[in-house]
């Protein structure tokens, strides 16, 4: 048994960065890997491009679109698989408001609860256009510098532009 627990953390430790099975020291499961919570309909877009951007940065995007994939045939690599999917599902449930994490917890794969999310909460009705509309007109100066003035309005127009997508025009 010592020499199968030996091989065991030797395997895993030549595991190296580039691969999404490596976790560093950092890369714990009470990190908060992004400060913005996920509240619902009106923050989703915000929210999920600033958590795969982080989960990028990590090399865990493949926990949320399904590449990287359990291994069947290695029980040394499957229960990495398992740690690093778990870690993956704190982050997200870390990043949720209090009340989106009740109805996560109890699952298992951070690709489930990616997916119940963006069916969820990836919606753009009227309602929510109408009130981004509505601030990209109400940001004034107010007395801020025209830097800051600028950035305020640069930001609006993005986060509209990034949840309304024009249709494209096709010959």
């Amino acid at each position: 048994m010592g020499d199968n627990g030996s091989s065991s953390v030797t395997e895993i430790s030549k595991l190296d960065a580039s691969n999404p099975l490596y976790l560093h020291a950092s890369d714990s499961s009470t990190l908060t890997v992004i400060t913005i919570k996920l509240k619902g309909t009106d923050n989703y877009t915000v929210w999920a491009n600033a958590m795969l951007l982080a989960l990028q940065v990590k090399n865990k995007t493949g926990f949320v679109d399904g590449t990287c994939v359990r291994s069947t045939t290695d029980d040394v690599l499957a229960k990495q698989w398992d740690r690093c999917n778990s870690v993956v599902l704190s982050w997200i449930l870390n990043s949720i408001s209090d009340e989106l994490y009740l109805g996560k917890v109890f699952c298992k794969f951070a690709i489930d609860v990616w997916k119940d999310l963006k069916e969820t909460y990836d919606k753009v009705d009227g309602s929510v256009v109408f009130g981004l509309y509505q601030k990209i007109n109400s940001v004034s100066q107010n007395g801020s510098s025209v830097a800051e003035y600028y950035h305020k309005l640069n930001t609006t127009w993005k986060q509209f532009d990034a949840m309304v997508q024009l249709p494209s025009c096709s010959y």
